[in-house]
């Protein structure tokens, strides 16, 4: 019983270490100096950054005001720093656990916060359970707010009636294909139907008028981007892409020397081992995803 132990234990100190070593790469660090270290070099190359404070499900109301005032406290800093940053936010990390209305009350003071900066708050899509009621309450924001947008994931099968509701109401779009994973009741399960759902979605989002953010780092999605944009006469001020911290940071610089808007979504904070964890455990794909640009520029 003594020697499983160990080698238990010494199997989740292995586990500890690789996800340690992977954080360094994908995350910006605890704090919000180790984040503004990061976003400064980032804007120093031409880059947009979103900001992103790790956690997720919380179940106290007291903590998600907490939580709150961390993003108020974190958008106030993005203005008396002059960096080149907005924040992302998900709503379980705001008290959607809670309630909608407490949810919806308590982000209220961080989009009242970024406004008085004229600064933007992207609302993160999680889990599809949550997808209904996160689009609702970005709905209700939207009638009183002008600097709040969402996210949309491709390999949802609801995601063109979405991206078209969302168009009509002239809402900023990011578009990713969907890190969650997902039954095949709701989701595409083959990667070639995510990527025609994704190239498709991308189409409607560029064709309206809307400033909306391709997030990817598939080469062939962001040259499908690019040739639809050309054919389109769509000028590369009309979007942008976006990547995540620490993935293909040569691409991203590729990016901007080639004259379009690159912004990088960029995770902080002391809960980056259940981030990590969780990414990596959801889906095979994202641990190949992660290894293979671990050990590219």
């Amino acid at each position: 019983m003594e020697s499983i132990s160990i080698r238990f234990l010494a199997r989740k100190e292995s586990q500890v270490s690789v996800l340690t070593i992977f954080a360094k790469r994908f995350v910006a660090g605890e704090t919000k100096e180790a984040a503004f270290s990061a976003v400064r070099k980032l804007n120093n190359k031409g880059m947009k950054t979103s900001l992103d404070i790790l956690g997720e499900n919380v179940s106290s109301s007291e903590m998600a005001r907490n939580l709150a005032d961390m993003y108020i406290d974190l958008v106030h800093a993005i203005a008396k720093e002059k960096v080149t940053a907005n924040v992302s936010v998900k709503l379980t990390q705001m008290g959607l656990d809670v309630s909608d209305d407490f949810c919806y009350d308590n982000v209220s003071r961080i989009i009242e916060a970024a406004k008085s900066h004229n600064n933007f708050v992207r609302i993160d899509m999680e889990g599809s359970k949550y997808t209904d009621r996160t689009l609702q309450l970005v709905y209700r924001w939207v009638e009183k707010y002008d600097n709040v947008g969402t996210v949309i994931q491709a390999a949802l099968y609801r995601s063109e009636n979405d991206i078209l509701e969302l168009n009509r109401r002239k809402i900023k779009v990011r578009l990713c294909k969907g890190a969650y994973k997902e039954p095949g009741t709701v989701a595409f399960q083959k990667k070639d139907d995510v990527n025609n759902n994704y190239i498709k979605l991308m189409k409607l989002l560029l064709d309206s008028g809307t400033f909306h953010s391709i997030a990817t780092h598939d080469d062939a999605m962001i040259n499908a981007t690019k040739e639809y944009a050309a054919q389109k006469k769509i000028g590369k001020d009309k979007y942008e892409f976006q990547m995540l911290f620490g993935i293909n940071r040569a691409g991203q610089v590729k990016m901007v020397q080639d004259g379009y808007g690159m912004l990088i979504y960029v995770p902080y904070g002391t809960h980056w081992f259940p981030y990590t964890y969780r990414r990596l455990r959801e889906r095979k794909e994202n641990i190949f995803f992660v290894a293979k640009h671990f050990f590219k520029g």
